[in-house]
Protein backbone atom coordinates (compact mmCIF):
# COMPACT_ATOMS: atom_id res chain seq x y z
CA UNK A 1 0.00 0.00 0.00
CA UNK A 2 2.90 2.36 -0.59
CA UNK A 3 1.11 4.68 -3.05
CA UNK A 4 -2.30 4.29 -1.45
CA UNK A 5 -3.70 7.11 0.63
CA UNK A 6 -5.27 6.32 3.99
CA UNK A 7 -8.98 7.17 4.17
CA UNK A 8 -8.53 10.49 5.98
CA UNK A 9 -6.07 11.62 3.31
CA UNK A 10 -8.14 10.74 0.23
CA UNK A 11 -8.91 13.74 -1.94
CA UNK A 12 -10.59 12.13 -4.96
CA UNK A 13 -12.74 9.14 -5.74
CA UNK A 14 -9.71 7.66 -7.55
CA UNK A 15 -7.89 7.75 -4.19
CA UNK A 16 -10.85 6.06 -2.51
CA UNK A 17 -11.18 3.37 -5.19
CA UNK A 18 -7.45 2.64 -5.20
CA UNK A 19 -7.58 2.28 -1.41
CA UNK A 20 -10.60 -0.01 -1.54
CA UNK A 21 -9.01 -2.19 -4.23
CA UNK A 22 -5.72 -2.43 -2.30
CA UNK A 23 -7.59 -3.24 0.90
CA UNK A 24 -9.57 -5.97 -0.87
CA UNK A 25 -6.29 -7.55 -2.06
CA UNK A 26 -4.99 -7.42 1.52
CA UNK A 27 -8.23 -9.01 2.77
CA UNK A 28 -7.84 -11.82 0.23
CA UNK A 29 -4.28 -12.44 1.45
CA UNK A 30 -5.58 -12.61 5.02
CA UNK A 31 -8.37 -14.97 3.99
CA UNK A 32 -5.81 -17.15 2.23
CA UNK A 33 -3.89 -17.34 5.50
CA UNK A 34 -7.10 -18.00 7.48
CA UNK A 35 -8.01 -20.90 5.20
CA UNK A 36 -4.45 -22.18 5.64
CA UNK A 37 -5.31 -22.53 9.31
CA UNK A 38 -8.37 -24.56 8.27
CA UNK A 39 -6.06 -26.89 6.35
CA UNK A 40 -3.85 -27.14 9.43
CA UNK A 41 -6.88 -27.90 11.61
CA UNK A 42 -8.00 -30.63 9.20
CA UNK A 43 -4.52 -32.14 9.44
CA UNK A 44 -4.38 -31.91 13.25
CA UNK A 45 -7.90 -32.86 14.33
CA UNK A 46 -8.12 -36.58 15.11
CA UNK A 47 -11.56 -37.23 13.63
CA UNK A 48 -13.99 -35.70 11.19
CA UNK A 49 -16.64 -35.22 13.88
CA UNK A 50 -14.33 -32.81 15.73
CA UNK A 51 -14.30 -30.35 12.82
CA UNK A 52 -17.53 -28.62 13.83
CA UNK A 53 -17.21 -26.91 17.20
CA UNK A 54 -20.26 -24.78 17.95
CA UNK A 55 -18.70 -23.30 21.10
CA UNK A 56 -15.66 -22.10 19.17
CA UNK A 57 -17.87 -20.80 16.35
CA UNK A 58 -19.86 -18.71 18.84
CA UNK A 59 -16.65 -17.42 20.43
CA UNK A 60 -15.22 -16.31 17.05
CA UNK A 61 -18.43 -14.51 16.05
CA UNK A 62 -18.86 -12.91 19.48
CA UNK A 63 -15.28 -11.64 19.31
CA UNK A 64 -15.91 -10.06 15.90
CA UNK A 65 -19.16 -8.43 17.04
CA UNK A 66 -17.46 -6.96 20.11
CA UNK A 67 -14.45 -5.76 18.12
CA UNK A 68 -16.69 -4.19 15.48
CA UNK A 69 -18.75 -2.42 18.15
CA UNK A 70 -15.58 -1.00 19.72
CA UNK A 71 -14.58 0.35 16.30
CA UNK A 72 -18.04 1.83 15.67
CA UNK A 73 -18.55 -0.51 12.73
CA UNK A 74 -21.86 -2.23 11.92
CA UNK A 75 -21.41 -5.04 14.43
CA UNK A 76 -24.62 -6.96 13.69
CA UNK A 77 -23.95 -7.02 9.94
CA UNK A 78 -20.32 -8.02 10.47
CA UNK A 79 -21.47 -10.78 12.81
CA UNK A 80 -23.59 -12.07 9.93
CA UNK A 81 -20.61 -11.87 7.56
CA UNK A 82 -18.54 -13.87 10.05
CA UNK A 83 -21.33 -16.42 10.45
CA UNK A 84 -21.03 -17.06 6.70
CA UNK A 85 -17.22 -17.01 6.87
CA UNK A 86 -17.13 -19.53 9.72
CA UNK A 87 -19.64 -21.84 8.01
CA UNK A 88 -17.63 -21.62 4.78
CA UNK A 89 -14.49 -22.38 6.78
CA UNK A 90 -16.12 -25.43 8.37
CA UNK A 91 -17.19 -26.74 4.96
CA UNK A 92 -13.68 -26.12 3.63
CA UNK A 93 -12.11 -27.90 6.60
CA UNK A 94 -14.45 -30.88 6.20
CA UNK A 95 -13.54 -31.11 2.52
CA UNK A 96 -9.84 -30.92 3.42
CA UNK A 97 -10.28 -33.58 6.08
CA UNK A 98 -11.98 -35.85 3.54
CA UNK A 99 -9.41 -35.10 0.84
CA UNK A 100 -6.41 -35.87 3.01
CA UNK A 101 -7.83 -38.76 5.03
CA UNK A 102 -10.81 -40.03 3.11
Amino acid sequence: MNDIRLPDHCETMLDVRAGVDATDRELMALLDRRFGYMRAAARIKPSRDTVRDEGRKKQVIDNVVADAAERNLPSQALGEVWEKLVETSITYELNEWDRTRG
